[in-house]
């Protein structure tokens, strides 16, 4: 793989990664956890195929702009989901404790 053909893969996560901030925003977790999928595949594919070559200074710059670009959408991802999936946790364990009190004592009260 040549140094274009790296750029243009990373660009690739890049855009992927914000296509991502986009449905997390949106709250669009199905497109969300199909866009981490894709992005999971395309960056398998980095590193297969990634020769371990120094890349040319202006791609190597390049390379560090679209990963902090990555870097930088990842975490905004996690700002966005983290709390809602500690809110979902929360509802779960709510629901499941729910379930067992009225397991244990619901057929013990009389009407």
């Amino acid at each position: 793989m040549n140094s274009e053909e790296v750029i243009s893969l990373y660009e690739t996560v890049a855009g992927i990664t914000n296509q991502m901030v986009t449905a997390a925003r949106e709250g669009d977790w199905e497109k969300l956890a199909a866009l981490e999928v894709l992005c999971a595949s395309h960056v398998a594919n980095l590193k297969q195929e990634e020769a371990p070559v120094p890349l040319p200074t202006v791609a190597r710059e390049q390379k560090v702009r679209i990963i902090q670009k990555i870097l930088a959408d990842d975490r905004e991802i996690r700002n966005i989901t983290e709390p809602w999936m500690r809110h979902l946790s929360a509802m779960i364990n709510s629901t499941g404790a729910e379930r067992k009190l009225s397991q244990a004592y619901g057929s013990n009260q009389s009407g």
